[in-house]
């Protein structure tokens, strides 16, 4: 038992030097947030509400007064709700097949589910296109450019978000009550109902709350999927920042989506949060937990509804899209779709050949990957200390909410702002926006948030009396990092950084403002190939975006193989 006086390490009386040390571990990415974030996302909007720099707030109401700004906003609403509760009705079977049950495959099964959230959205918005639009095998369903198809597709991408949330937390839960309930009589259902249900409350909770900030805020699938009749905020602000240079209007919708966001991240703190908090008094106390079973008769329901998720929704959109990539024009099996790629003709919306977007993806996408690494690694250290300040621990708290904004904040706005505001920022000798260096930075804003998510769970789930026991024999702080958090770390690390890697190499939204005549991105290719009207623009786009799948896909498998834990969010 503790004596009065001690304190393990990262708990009790905070110690000056231990303090300022981990403040100026949040000092690099605080500044990064501040420069590539921050300042120009709030500039972009003081652009839209200034007036000869003064204030001028007339367009809010002039904005918010049209019926289709309104109309946008419910859309917006709606299609991110409806997708919410798709998503959980599916994710909660795959949690309960992939962490609950054990069969052969399981494990390729669960890192094949990871695949669909970090394909780029252009390659799903396509998918689907192929799949349900003019020669798709469900054409005669009349979903194309429909609301309808903008769900299924957000939920293509959501399950995953609920299955490992759930799954994970699922997987560590005690069954004891839930066996005392069968004991006492009551059947399989009412037992899961009325003791499993409320205990995985936390955590479907705050699955559901990701996935409504993911889907308010999606682009690429809306852009391709829904049009200008079922624009969500991200897409509007787009048309008016980029057809109309409208900044006043764009201001104003990205208030409305900040307000937006903000609920959305706020609940998803909370619940996080309280879902944390309950694995871990399960951890300290050791009750005992569920171990993954054989199969039963009972689990077949669970099984077929995880079985149709995986063929219905995430297996026949890319396969269509595979298919339809090696037709012609005539419907015969062909490779030309691909040749196109390597030689396109000159009437094609191509600087390059593909292969040339691909080799510069690739290494942006590592550099944004690198920096995210990094920059999240300082983050999540600092984020997993306890300090019993309370000032200290509200602090952390904005610096978390500070960290997950980019997810929620509209890609076009930080593309956008990044524009007005990178000419010769800070007083360097060189114009940021000649160059490609912008793309990166944009990149590694997106796929931060996922490595400290990834990271977070892993670093505060560490037994605080092992940084006490290392403290008490003598090691400082930085020996306490070096042989006890790093470590403990381990292949996470490796998961976090495929995860930022695939998410870099499809970001799409803030990169189409960013790209560089002779420069362009792989996404961006694709989505020009997509949208020209040149004979043949359209096939090569759909095998250009199964050459991104596939690319986002392997490195996101050989990610999952590294993972030892189940502790990340995703």
């Amino acid at each position: 038992m503790r004596r009065a006086g001690e304190r393990s390490a990262g708990e009790g009386p905070v110690r000056w030097p231990a303090a300022i040390g981990w403040g100026v571990a949040a000092t690099p990415p605080i500044a990064f947030l501040a420069l590539f974030f921050l300042w120009p996302v709030l500039s972009l909007v003081a652009t839209g509400l200034l007036e000869d720099g003064r204030p001028d707030l007339s367009g809010i109401p002039e904005v918010f007064g049209s019926g289709r700004t309104w109309r946008v906003i419910g859309q917006t609403v709606a299609q991110a709700s409806l997708a919410t509760v798709l998503s959980v009705l599916l994710g909660i079977p795959a949690a309960y097949a992939l962490y609950k049950l054990d069969f052969p495959g399981r494990t390729l099964l669960r890192g094949l589910l990871t695949v669909p959230f970090v394909l780029p959205t252009v390659v799903v918005g396509v998918a689907f296109s192929a799949l349900l639009g003019a020669g798709g095998p469900l054409e005669r369903l009349g979903l194309e450019r429909s609301f309808a198809s903008i769900v299924a597709a957000l939920a293509f991408f959501n399950v995953t978000v609920v299955a490992r949330t759930v799954g994970g937390f699922w997987a560590r839960l005690d069954d004891s009550s839930a066996m005392a309930a069968r004991v006492l009589g009551a059947g399989r259902i009412r037992a899961w109902v009325t003791v499993t249900l409320p205990a995985l409350g936390p955590a479907i909770a705050s699955a559901a709350a990701l996935v409504f900030l993911f889907s308010s805020t999606s682009f690429g699938i809306v852009l391709i999927l829904g049009g200008r009749e079922f624009s969500n905020v991200e897409t509007e602000i787009y048309r008016l920042t980029v057809q109309f240079l409208d900044l006043r209007g764009a201001a104003v919708l990205s208030l409305a989506q900040f307000a937006i966001v903000g609920l959305a991240l706020f609940a998803s703190a909370r619940l996080r949060g309280s879902g944390e908090r309950a694995v871990e008094l399960r951890a300290e106390h050791d009750a005992g937990g569920g171990a993954a079973r054989r199969p039963e008769r009972a689990d077949v329901p669970a099984l077929v509804v995880f079985g149709a998720t995986a063929l219905l929704l995430h297996a026949l959109p890319i396969l269509t899209l595979v298919a339809r990539s090696l037709r012609g024009p005539g419907g015969d099996w062909t490779l030309a779709n691909y040749v196109a790629l390597v030689d396109p003709p000159d009437e094609f919306p191509l600087d390059a050949p593909v292969l040339s977007a691909v080799w510069l993806s690739v290494r942006i996408a590592l550099v944004a990957a690198l920096i995210a690494m990094t920059l999240g690694m300082l983050i999540a250290l600092v984020l997993s200390r306890r300090p019993a300040s309370p000032v200290i621990r509200r602090g952390m708290g904005l610096f978390d909410s500070l960290v997950m904004l980019p997810l929620g904040v509209s890609a076009v706005t930080l593309g956008f702002g990044l524009l007005i505001t990178m000419h010769r920022p800070l007083g360097i000798g060189f114009d940021l926006r000649t160059s490609t260096a912008l793309i990166p930075i944009a990149q590694a804003l997106v796929a931060l948030p996922l490595v400290v998510r990834v990271l977070l769970p892993v670093l505060r789930g560490i037994d605080q009396r092992l940084r006490f026991a290392a403290a008490t024999l003598g090691a400082d702080p930085l020996a306490v990092l070096r042989t006890i958090d790093l470590p403990m770390l381990g292949r996470s690390a490796g998961l976090a950084l495929g995860f930022a890697f695939a998410a870099s190499l499809g970001e799409f939204g803030a990169t189409s403002f960013l790209v560089r005549p002779g420069a362009q991105t792989l996404p961006v290719a694709v989505a020009e190939l997509i949208g020209h009207q040149a004979p043949g623009s359209y096939g090569a786009g759909l095998a250009g975006s199964v050459v991104l799948g596939a690319l986002a896909a392997g490195i996101m498998l050989f990610a999952e193989r590294l993972r030892t834990d189940q502790r990340s969010e995703f």
